[in-house]
């Protein structure tokens, strides 16, 4: 017998060295390939400068990192590792005769009962194993241990033995999902590869050959390791360690500070993307919204996003879609989620009709109550501060946010044709036919998302050209430098957008509803428009400079109403101090006129606005000097305020009928005396303009306003319904 091991021990030596000619020619990639080649699991959004910004775990089948160079792991691993595995790797050509040997004989001896000893596998042959089939653990063939060993050979007469070293620490599985000694020594120690003391470093040469054994089964062989190195004093230090490795990976921390971005442009393993992105802008950006959230936590508000977007190319320099920690749902992109826009709507409304030539900014309309019928019943628009301001000017009525100056325009522009307005500034998901939004829709009744939205505040700042946003920098294949091709469409006129944009910078006209020194006042020119949706779950804040275009949304995820916040004490101060940090060293300057806009000086009679200079598209001013806008002078035709035409009143059943009422209100001259009648009945004495009548029995029924001599002057109809049973 002992014969027979000899002859087999030199056979199998004879035909290594017979292998070694054959390896030689045995093709194999250089260690620049391999480690190029080597994709982590995680992915890295880098800044336009090419600063790294977020790192993204995308292939969740394994947790992987970067390559690290042997000199940035620890060399106490290095020794521990090579006593475990081949204790020779420094002087063999790639495969141990002795070992080989040895293997045999325990083949023969049945000394190998598991199957699961490496035998005669060194480093690098578990390395070409690593290469070419990435399984250690498979059961080979004789032809596949055969190309394992060619391959190890090759790689040895190639490749240097610290390179050799260095590429299996990297590419080797150890605990769970951990593959590569950078993602192991963070993920059950906490610490980069670097840092590994003795006693974890046995702890990973012991994993190695059994990454799922249990802690005993580890400490036992991080202690063999440590013999192996000459240290079993350190056996206690080795258990320890292996007895404390967590059950999951720790949560590793890294990159995190454009998360929602990440999230759209890493899609592939092991890739670097480079945004369009400025850093530092970013983190001021976030760090701004967290401030301001944060003193808003008692009016119930948890969360905000924040765009900034160049003018001129469209690149998204600041993407903030959360408020992170301080939301219930950070994970949720604010920036791209579907919201209600509130008023922010309006300048596009005002900027359709103004170039259509319906309306200039010194036109004048009407804000009064207004009721509307529509197919669902009757929409009555109210302004923000519950109150009417009578006769204004369309600069009063867009810069003010005024909404029953708005719901008139809409009126006159048509729903239909607006719908189709906001879908050519980028709006898709304003999708449905008019009437199906209704009158609402001046007043932000649809949705869209801040990102999209802002990318239509830049078209007005481009004078009406819209363009799509840019979030990733795509380079030349050839040369490396930026590609853009930039698709422009014209959706407004250059004379309509500066009007806008010169009545949303205007600080005099908004200030009947936001004084003069409010949050929307800037140091340089900055046209600004805010919004609040209905039930306050958005407030926004979006404007722009020569240079830039800030949008802001604050409100909660969850649906949450807010406390007493609007647009102008939520967004607005965040969307303030972006803008004066952009333009903290170079002032932003006002837009030049373009050719088909001209000024003209307007008066008002009666003067219900001062006189000033005006903007007017070319055509539609006044050939002389001085523009006067008159008010005819008779007063305006009595009228029925309460009820509306068309109202359903349903009584409440709970409430006894004797106690119920409805109001009665006209509008007419103090010098014209009016009688109020309800189908034929006087319900109050002639000359009263408002009163409650009791409720009428159900059905139909008319509200006449007449003359004392009995002349109907105005006449509204309504609907009482019956009470169920």
């Amino acid at each position: 017998m002992r014969k027979l091991f000899a002859a087999t021990g030199a056979a199998v030596i004879a035909v290594a060295l017979a292998l070694v000619l054959i390896a030689a020619l045995t093709p194999t990639p250089t260690f620049d390939e391999v480690r190029a080649g080597t994709l982590g699991s995680e992915s890295t959004l880098l800044s336009r400068d090419g600063e790294p910004l977020q790192r993204l775990r995308v292939d969740m089948t394994r947790r992987q990192f970067e390559w690290t160079a042997l000199d940035s792991i620890s060399p106490s691993l290095v020794r521990a590792v090579v006593a475990a595995e081949d204790h020779r790797f420094w002087w063999h050509f790639g495969f141990d005769p002795a070992s080989g040997a040895s293997a045999v004989m325990d083949q023969f001896a049945y000394l190998n009962k598991r199957g699961r000893g490496r035998g005669a596998s060194t480093i690098t042959m578990q390395l070409a194993g690593l290469m070419t089939e990435g399984d250690r653990f498979g059961r080979r063939s004789i032809d596949e241990k055969l190309a394992q060993f060619r391959f190890a050979i090759a790689l040895e007469h190639r490749w240097s033995k610290q390179q050799i070293v260095e590429a299996y620490l990297n590419l080797v599985p150890l605990r769970g999902e951990l593959v590569g000694i950078r993602a192991a020594s963070l993920g059950m120690f906490g610490h980069a590869p670097d840092a590994l003391d003795e006693a974890e470093s046995a702890v990973v040469a012991a994993l190695v050959r059994s990454p799922s054994a249990s802690r005993s089964v580890i400490a036992r062989r991080a202690c063999s390791v440590m013999k192996k190195m000459d240290k079993p004093e350190e056996c206690s230090r080795a258990e320890l360690a292996a007895a404390t490795l967590p059950s999951y990976p720790l949560a590793i921390s890294g990159l995190d500070e454009a998360p929602h971005l990440a999230r759209r442009l890493l899609t592939r393993a092991g890739t670097s993307v480079s945004s369009t992105l400025d850093a530092p802008l970013q983190r001021f950006a976030a760090e701004t919204l967290r401030n301001r959230l944060a003193s808003l936590a008692d009016r119930n508000v948890e969360d905000g996003a924040v765009i900034v977007l160049d003018n001129a190319s469209g690149d998204v320099l600041a993407y903030v879609g959360s408020s992170g920690d301080l939301s219930g749902a950070a994970a949720v992109d604010g920036a791209a989620a579907l919201r209600q826009p509130g008023s922010t709507l309006k300048p596009f409304l005002y900027g359709v009709a103004i170039e259509q030539r319906w309306l200039t900014a010194a036109s004048l309309l009407e804000d009064s109550p207004l009721a509307l019928a529509t197919p669902t019943g009757l929409y009555v628009p109210q302004n923000y501060e519950r109150d009417f301001k009578g006769i204004v000017s369309v600069r009063s009525a867009l810069a003010a946010s005024l909404n029953v100056p708005a719901v008139r325009t809409l009126q006159l522009v048509g729903v239909e044709r607006f719908r189709q307005t906001l879908q050519s500034f980028g709006m898709s998901s304003v999708k449905h036919d008019g009437e199906y939004y209704g009158y609402g829709l001046a007043l932000g009744g649809s949705d869209t998302s801040l990102l999209t939205l802002t990318n239509a505040y830049r078209a007005l700042a481009n004078g009406g050209v819209w363009s799509p946003v840019r979030l990733q920098i795509e380079r030349d294949a050839s040369d490396g430098e930026p590609v853009r091709v930039l698709r422009v469409l014209r959706v407004l006129s250059a004379e309509a957008s500066f009007i806008v944009s010169d009545i949303l910078a205007d600080a005099a006209a908004r200030a009947s509803t936001f004084g003069l020194a409010s949050p929307l006042s800037t140091r340089s020119w900055a046209a600004v428009k805010t919004g609040t949706s209905k039930g306050m779950r958005d407030n926004w804040a979006i404007g722009y400079t020569d240079r830039y275009t800030v949008g802001v949304w604050a409100g909660n995820f969850s649906g949450a109403p807010m406390w007493d916040v609007s647009g102008v004490t939520g967004a607005a101060p965040i969307w303030r101090e972006i803008v004066e940090h952009l333009h903290a060293i170079r002032p932003s300057r006002a837009p030049t006129a373009p050719p088909g806009a001209m000024q003209r000086e307007v008066t008002f009679v009666p003067a219900v606005e001062p006189a000033r200079q005006e903007w007017f598209v070319s055509g539609t001013e006044s050939s002389t000097k001085v523009t006067t806008i008159s008010l005819p002078v008779a007063e305006a035709a009595p009228r029925l305020l309460a009820p509306a035409d068309g109202t359903v009143i349903a009584p409440d059943p709970d409430i006894p009928a004797s106690r119920q009422s409805m109001l009665v209100r006209a509008d007419a001259p103090q010098a014209t005396r009016v009688c109020l009648k309800l189908d034929a009945r006087l319900v109050a004495p002639c000359g009263v303009r408002e009163v409650l009548v009791p409720l009428p029995a159900p059905g139909r029924h008319q509200i006449r306003l007449e003359r004392a001599d009995g002349s109907v002057m105005a006449a509204v109809s309504f609907e009482v319904r019956g009470v169920p049973r």
